[in-house]
């Protein structure tokens, strides 16, 4: 069940990022917001704020003396500091605040350099290719659900070294993670249970038959000569796995749907493929998918605003994203957009670790799709739906390629 809640009538005072509205089209709300209330306020999850603007967002995201990341998926709930296994985290190093922060991150780096994210270029090709094999001949293919939902599951899967018939189940540990965000406290912790449960079987399973793969390098890494806590080696997987996927997966169905509705910017890209870096860095700033959370430490005055102790704070960063003040023509999208220091991957500490694999996923889904279909539309733009939550990205594109 989820909590029944009331629309929203101002998002100023009484923001809810899965209102129907806000997950519809947030882009006039973060517009208006912009102009008139550059920090709005809730209520809502028992209390938060959402800074709209480029400079809120940065002075959030790059202070961590103020505000702590030990949680960054807005719920009805709040976990306690001593609940949770300090200082690491419950998804290290994205829920671990300094010093710890930088020797967790450290650790993962390596896997995300470019050398090993570039040799799997063959491997996401190839799957690619496949997915569009396998509906070839149909007039309608829905981009999200027959091809985009596919490509970071079988990444991300071939990295952790998970089973294959598992693909389902990761997409539905993400629904759980970042969608259910509605429900019950007591709701949410059980459907986690099963989560933690599958990690755990996982870790005791490359125990017993250890491989070349990152749980492997996990369970094998040191920290000041002592290695990892179970608690770490798992966290660090689920954040692996949940962020590597939905991030993925909605930029590249956006990224889609943009080129289904703008037929001028999918010739270019068909017809100058040296457009394709540029267009790359435009769909992540354009269609950011990711918010992220931050909770404030203790009560003070910020932004302007009086913030409690616990109070959520929802980094906006695709809002940022088209702030005027920042950015020239920032509410267009523009395929050949030079200068574009966008914020998809974050700011600060917590920058996306996996940057490099997330352009790479990016640029071979959309170059397979373009070069099998080079000209396509949307076949039925009312269908077209999107996710609720933190990762925002089209669930269902129909789109017409014959």
């Amino acid at each position: 069940m989820t909590i029944e809640k009331a629309p929203v009538h101002d998002f100023a005072s009484d923001w809810d990022h899965s209102d129907p509205e806000w997950v519809k089209d947030p882009y006039p709300i973060w517009d208006d917001l912009r102009q008139r209330c550059p920090v709005a306020h809730t209520e809502r999850y028992g209390g938060g704020w959402f800074p709209a603007t480029h400079a809120g967002v940065s002075a959030v995201a790059n202070d961590t003396e103020h505000f702590t990341s030990r949680t960054v998926v807005i719920g009805n709930g709040r976990p306690m500091e001593d609940a949770l296994p300090a200082p690491i985290g419950v998804a290290p190093p994205i829920t671990s605040d300094p010093p710890f922060h930088q020797i967790a991150r450290r650790l993962i780096l390596p896997a995300f350099a470019p050398g090993p994210v570039n040799a799997l270029e063959p491997m996401i090709r190839s799957l690619c290719s496949d997915l569009l094999e396998r509906v070839a001949g149909q007039e309608v293919i829905n981009a999200s659900s027959d091809y985009a939902q596919f490509i970071p599951p079988s990444v991300i899967k071939r990295m952790l070294g998970f089973p294959e018939q598992d693909e389902d189940l990761f997409r539905e540990f993400v629904h759980v993670i970042l969608e259910g965000i509605d429900e019950p406290v007591e709701e949410r912790i059980e459907k986690f249970a099963p989560i933690e449960a599958y990690f755990q079987a996982q870790i005791e399973e490359h125990a017993q038959n250890p491989r070349e793969d990152l749980t492997t390098f996990l369970m094998n890494a040191e920290i000041l000569g002592e290695k990892l806590e179970p608690q770490h080696v798992a966290g660090t997987m689920i954040l692996v796995l949940v962020a590597g996927i939905d991030t993925t997966w909605s930029a590249i169905g956006a990224s889609l749907w943009h080129l289904a509705q703008n037929p001028q910017d999918l010739e270019r890209l068909v017809n100058e493929p040296d457009l394709m870096p540029f267009a790359i860095e435009e769909f992540l700033r354009f269609y950011a998918p990711v918010t992220m959370a931050r909770l404030v430490k203790q009560d003070m005055e910020f932004l302007g605003c009086s913030m409690k102790q616990d109070d959520w704070i929802l980094l906006g960063f695709p809002a940022a994203n088209r702030d005027p003040a920042v950015l020239e023509r920032a509410g267009e999208f523009i395929i050949d957009r030079k200068e574009n220091r966008h914020l998809a991957f974050g700011l600060g500490i917590h920058r996306c670790a996996g940057s490099n694999l997330a352009r790479l996923e990016l640029r071979v889904a959309i170059e397979e799709f373009i070069k099998r279909y080079p000209r396509f539309e949307l076949a039925e733009p009312s269908a077209v739906t999107w996710a609720a939550g933190q990762v925002r990205g089209p669930r269902s594109i129909p789109i017409r390629v014959a």
